[in-house]
């Protein structure tokens, strides 16, 4: 009898562990009965358009030498990148953000901060972009990008910053 009830159990639990097997979800058939499996396919970095986009494949911001607001080589080709960006994306409206290093008086930062910003967008309108999508402010050294008291931390703190609104 005992025999009988093991027996019993171990067909149960083999029957059972047959009808376990579910059916891929993933999978579809195709024509003439294959069944392929689909994936999802890999993201490709920020949304074409978005505030990522820019500033992963444009770039936001462009670096002054101490005491100048003169937009040099390096910074010409990022804002004329921009200018690209932003004629591709004409809703896009930007504000240009001045900034200077912690030297200096608030009030003398807060106008190299301005004159900084003006020079960027003098520069995206030169490029064709309308001066109607561009606004400025200048923080001056309220809002450094690299804290610090030597030349590496003020040059990465004497910038323009555009910023998709």
């Amino acid at each position: 009898m005992m025999r009988m009830k093991f027996l019993s159990v171990f067909a149960a639990v083999a029957m059972l562990a047959a009808c376990e097997t579910a059916p891929d979800s993933t999978a579809n058939t195709g024509a003439g009965g294959s069944t392929t499996t689909a994936t999802a396919p890999a993201p490709k970095g920020p949304a074409p358009g978005s505030r990522e986009d820019f500033v992963v494949n444009v770039g936001d911001r462009v670096f002054f030498a101490l005491d100048s607001s003169e937009v040099a080589a390096n910074g010409r080709t990022t804002l004329e990148k921009q200018a690209f960006w932003l004629r591709k994306y004409p809703q896009a409206t930007v504000t240009v953000e001045g900034h200077a290093d912690e030297r200096g008086t608030r009030e003398y930062n807060l106008a190299l901060g301005e004159r900084r910003a003006a020079a960027a967008r003098d520069y995206l309108v030169s490029l064709g972009v309308d001066p109607s999508r561009i606004a400025t402010i200048s923080y001056g050294k309220e809002r450094p990008d690299v804290l610090g008291s030597n030349e590496e931390a003020w040059a990465k703190n004497r910038r323009a910053v555009t910023v998709i609104n």
